[in-house]
């Protein structure tokens, strides 16, 4: 009964020390995501049985003025019946998303910003271009950029949940909130 009698003081003090600590952010860093991106190339898929594409050089920026992340990537696209592929590049921005069941902040609603094909006569770009929304889909639709830590989740004994993310120019901001 003693016992009881400290302890429960001791666990109400934890809970008021937690809605007492407050939002609280945790900045990651621009070089972070790049790295977590760079994990997911070279990508390469066969569409329709005509189009090899390869996609390579992701390249990050965050753009704080619509909250989105924008990827700039090299494509090399090749039907395999002809001996001659066409390069380009390849634009994709999304909006970030926190999912709570990965801990993660996740790449949601890509959208297809350009798709340019070097030397592809018009009549076939236009064709080939349809296939980026399909191909961003496909490579960054739900992709996790960065997994939280425990102790991003955890301060001083009392449990928190990213609520918010903000972009700046050079990183990601996660809001936290104590859990309740």
């Amino acid at each position: 009964m003693k016992r009881i009698a400290i302890l429960l003081p001791l666990a109400l003090l934890l809970a008021a020390c937690a809605t007492l600590l407050g939002p609280r952010d945790v900045e990651v860093p621009l070089a972070r995501i790049q790295q977590s991106m760079e994990r997911r190339f070279p990508f390469n898929n066969r569409y329709l049985e005509l189009l090899d594409i390869r996609v390579t050089n992701p390249r990050v920026s965050l753009l704080p003025e619509t909250n989105r992340i924008l990827t700039r990537m090299d494509t090399a696209i090749a039907p395999p019946f002809l001996q001659r592929s066409w390069t380009g590049n390849l634009a994709v921005s999304g909006v970030l998303r926190i999912d709570p069941s990965r801990n993660a902040v996740v790449l949601g609603e890509p959208r297809v910003e350009s798709f340019s094909v070097d030397g592809l006569d018009p009549l076939y770009a236009n064709r080939v271009t349809r296939i980026g929304s399909l191909l961003a889909e496909e490579m960054l639709a739900d992709y996790p950029l960065y997994t939280f830590r425990p102790e991003d989740l955890r301060v001083a004994g009392a449990s928190f949940y990213p609520s918010k993310i903000t972009t700046r120019g050079d990183a990601l901001v996660v809001s936290f909130e104590p859990a309740r």
